[in-house]
């Protein structure tokens, strides 16, 4: 993947109900990031760590960024299509913002 500052960061798809639902539960931490598609909130009950949570459209623009602690309920955002959750404090180091838009280096499309 590569965040709006063109910095390339590893990344990781869940497109299943089964890989969305499991999304960073048990894990201690992730290198680069997670993204969830389809998906317009998340929530980090059960979660080992605070995550940077930013709500993309389905251009994989950036809607809002947020750090988000363990035992929390993210607001819906009904315009997002895609959920990327990153370590606390990597997005701020990517320079990913609101406005930003994502490129993924795979070649799926996900727009939905």
């Amino acid at each position: 993947m590569l965040d709006g500052a063109g910095t390339a960061v590893p990344l990781e798809i869940a497109a299943s109900y089964r890989a969305r639902t499991r999304g960073l539960l048990g894990r201690d931490g992730i290198e680069g990031a997670l993204l969830l598609t389809p998906a317009s909130s998340v929530h980090t009950f059960r979660m080992r760590f605070a995550i940077d949570v930013a709500h993309l459209d389905h251009h994989l623009r950036v809607i809002a960024v947020r750090t988000m602690e363990p035992g929390r309920l993210g607001a819906i955002r009904p315009r997002a299509r895609h959920v990327l959750e990153a370590a606390a404090g990597a997005m701020a180091e990517w320079g990913l913002r609101p406005g930003c838009r994502l490129v993924i280096a795979t070649g799926q499309d996900l727009r939905t």
